[in-house]
Parts: C-alpha cells; structure tokens; sequence
C-alpha cells in the first residue's frame, strides 16, 4: 500500500480515492487464506468438497466442520474464518425457516443467497462493524434445478457449474476450465474434485480431513460418511 493510502484503511466507510474499500479487500485475503473448498455441479445435483486442513494427529477431525446444512435442500461450504462462517450459516437457516413458516414452502435457492449476501453487505457499510472474513459456497437443488452460488464478503455472488475459494483457487480452477463437461455423474463430479484439490494442495489427500457434502434432485442434503469419502480417495489414488 502507498504511503498516501494508509488513512483509508482505518474504516469500513471510507473510500480510498481510487474507489476501494480496503478492509473488504483484507477480508477477501483472509478468504484466500482459508481452506481449500470446492463446488461442482453433476447431472442431476451438487457436490461439495473441502480439506480441511488437519495440522496435528491430536485434533479430533469431526470437531472441525467446514460444511453446513442450511435446510433439507440446501448446504454450504465455508473458507476463511469459521466462526464467521457460523454466523452467517445461522442467518440462513433462519431466513430459510421464515420463509417455510410464512408461505409452507421451502426457501428458493437464489432468494436465499440474496437475503445472505444483503446481510453481509451491511457489514462493510456502518462503522463500528467489519466485513465477515469468510466466503461460501452454497449448493442447493429447487423447482428451478441445481445451483452453485458463490458468495464473497463485500456481500456480491455468482452462480457457477464448478468453482472454488480459498488457497488453491486458481489450480483448480485452471483443472475445471480444462476437464470439467456438463452431464457428469455424482462420481465423476466428486473424483475430479478430489482430483482438482489434490492438484492444489500439491500432495496426498488425508482421507481424514477430506469432507464431502451432495444435494441430488428428490434428495435431501447429506454429508457423506469417512467409509464413503475414504472409497472416493481410494479410487483417486488407483
């Protein structure tokens, strides 16, 4: 940073005189700090990958959690800070419930994320408050099909066929751009995941810190058991 910018970092509400807001700017790189996170759509749902990052073999893996339920057809996934990223699940599942409440109906996928990011937005708009150091990955399956919604902390989104965030980004995205079709299956969507995270941790997947989460058409969101996840790793590495 020029030494002429230094004072428009001290608050949310201050522009810099070239249009930026820094302190959204440093939530996004503590994002692309976070975990490696991956979203693909399949035929006929959504699957989420993550690795979770396991840094001692004292940690109990099941007590990290990178991957949500947000309603029985929706879940997210989460990089950067995750107690942010609770915060923002919990927002969701209760817009997801006011809405099943007001109109006996579930939530639609893309209103939902709007809702999201709306409240994420008002965090880089008031003093007193910062942007929420995280971005997720929100896949859901609704009368309008299958999506994947990127959200990120300046409150905007994007709807992708695959897409990543978190460190790594830019190699998986290098092995979609090059491998990902559509019509794939649940298990060619959830291999070329791994496939592509492996690539971006540039070693062996843990097994144990792998997580993986689906959404299918006429099913409910599930994450996947270690027996399942584990098979998946198997077949990578075979």
């Amino acid at each position: 940073m020029q030494p002429g910018q230094m004072a428009y970092d001290r608050a949310i509400t201050v522009f810099s005189p070239d249009g930026r807001l820094f302190q959204v700017e440093y939530a996004r790189e503590a994002v692309k700090r976070g975990t490696t996170t991956v979203g693909l759509k399949f035929k006929d749902g959504v699957a989420l990958i993550v690795d979770k990052r396991i840094a001692s073999r004292l940690i109990e893996s099941r007590s990290i959690e990178k991957i949500f339920q947000i309603d029985e057809h929706i879940g997210c996934a989460t990089s950067g800070l995750v107690a942010d990223a609770r915060v923002l699940v919990d927002h969701a599942r209760v817009v997801s419930q006011i809405n099943k409440v007001t109109y006996a109906e579930k939530v639609d996928i893309e209103t939902l994320v709007k809702r999201l990011c709306d409240f994420k937005q008002n965090y880089t708009q008031y003093g007193g408050v910062r942007p929420f150091g995280t971005a997720l990955l929100v896949a859901g399956v609704d009368d309008q099909g299958c999506h994947l919604y990127e959200t990120d902390p300046s409150g905007a989104l994007v709807s992708y066929k695959a897409g990543s965030i978190g460190a790594g980004k830019n190699a998986i995205i290098d092995v979609f751009e090059e491998e990902y079709k559509e019509g794939l299956t649940v298990d060619e969507a959830i291999l070329l995941g791994l496939k592509a995270l492996s690539k971006a941790t540039e070693e062996t997947l843990n097994t144990k810190a792998v997580e993986i989460g689906v959404v299918r058409v006429g099913e409910n969101f599930r994450r996947l058991t270690d027996t399942e996840v584990e098979g998946y790793v198997k077949k990578l590495t075979a």
